[in-house]
């Protein structure tokens, strides 16, 4: 077990490693409790798909600094994330290795399955090959959130159903 990041990984939620690959000047404000996703009609959406899909699962299960949005427990643990889309595909991915990386400093062996319901497809992922991208992300997110000041934003097309829009851009 690799010590330095089971300590250290206890202070990093799973929607950090998220934001680092989408923004992160959004991970700094979230990270520095700046949540302005109360006011996103795109997470209100988002919410819904979650709460209105795969009835009968145990939803939001907390382990720890991660929350899950449901498990299912056969041969293999499952971990599930319910994503809207795959434009930010990348980032749902770091997302489910970091939760199996997580996992696997605890002791429990699991895979993750990315669901989309609108598009009615799944995406198994499994951790083997991706540790070191993970440690980096933990690395990067540790980085990122020690700064003082949030990195420069850089303008995508994603900025403009971006939460954090008017902080960066009005």
């Amino acid at each position: 077990m690799d010590k330095a990041y089971l300590e250290e990984d206890l202070w990093i939620r799973g929607t950090e490693i998220n934001y680092l690959f989408i923004c992160p000047t959004k991970l700094w404000y979230f990270a520095k409790g700046i949540t302005m996703e109360q006011e996103s009609e795109w997470v209100d959406l988002g919410k819904f798909l979650h709460e209105r899909s795969y009835f009968g699962e145990e939803k939001e299960v907390q382990i720890g600094s991660i929350k899950i949005d449901f498990i299912r427990r056969g041969s293999i643990i499952e971990v599930h994330e319910v994503k809207k889309g795959k434009s930010m595909e990348k980032a749902h991915e770091m997302q489910a290795l970091y939760y199996l990386y997580y996992l696997k400093q605890h002791g429990i062996n699991a895979k993750a399955v990315l669901n989309y319901p609108q598009l009615k497809e799944t995406k198994e992922i499994r951790l083997d090959g991706h540790e070191e991208e993970v440690k980096e992300a933990i690395r990067e997110v540790e980085r990122i959130k020690s700064l003082l000041v949030p990195p420069e934003p850089v303008k995508s097309r994603k900025c403009k159903k971006c939460a954090y829009y008017e902080l960066c851009w009005v």
